[in-house]
């Protein structure tokens, strides 16, 4: 490891476990909002890297809705984050159990608003359950649909079924957002070395009506987003 990469996880872990244990403190969701978004701030900024988000003005700025976004990297959480941050959304994002158990992000991932999906449970009427209640507190909810890290080469895995049951389920419109860059390979650069800046594009697509039956979820992000796989 070189010397930047090891003070990068230094303060990544300092950082991460500082604001896990500030957000147990809070209840209200727009203070965790605005502590997730310090969060993502300083940690993008230690990385030095900027995010510039296409069609800002697509942005709603109240609402509920069920954001969807691509996921390549482990930093996409905060790149939502930084793209939603003028807006006063605030999303449950839907959490993997090894989040949870997670001793790096444990803390963090129980405490900064999301919900816990555990795969390996015989019934899932739990998820959906928790998911319903905090919708009914106005609340939106944040997931990849892709359900985990695309590593392929092509631009998107195949979406899980889950992200439309929750749409239809809870009449929730759908915000989809695109991580144009490739953001695993910035993030690994500015691991290496930080000094220079990277940009990473972020493009905010129309509401999908979650009623809208013609097209699969997928199909109508490809749609939305021009995507050619």
């Amino acid at each position: 490891m070189t010397l930047n990469q090891i003070k990068i996880a230094i303060y990544a872990i300092f950082l991460t476990n500082y604001y896990g244990f500030k957000l147990t403190r809070l209840k209200d969701s727009k203070d965790k909002k605005r502590l997730r978004v310090e969060y993502a701030s300083k940690l993008l900024g230690k990385l030095n890297i900027k995010i510039n988000i296409i069609n800002k003005e697509k942005l709603p700025q109240n609402g509920q809705y069920l954001l969807i976004s691509n996921h390549r990297t482990i930093i996409d959480p905060l790149i939502v984050e930084i793209a939603t941050k003028d807006s006063s959304i605030f999303g449950y994002w839907i959490a993997k159990k090894e989040l949870y158990n997670s001793l790096f992000f444990g803390k963090f991932t129980k405490n900064a608003g999301t919900i816990l999906l555990d795969r390996e449970a015989s019934q899932m009427s739990g998820f959906f359950k928790d998911i319903k209640q905090r919708t009914k507190e106005g609340n939106s909810i944040f997931i990849f649909p892709e359900g985990t890290r695309n590593s392929s080469d092509s631009p998107l895995a195949e979406f899980k079924e889950g992200s439309e049951i929750i749409a239809i389920k809870n009449r929730l419109p759908i915000l989809p957002l695109y991580i144009r860059s490739r953001a695993e390979n910035i993030l690994l650069s500015a691991i290496k070395d930080s000094k220079q800046e990277r940009i990473i594009e972020v493009e905010i697509g129309d509401i999908l009506d979650y009623k809208n039956r013609d097209l699969s979820l997928q199909e109508a992000y490809i749609r939305a987003f021009n995507i050619v796989e």
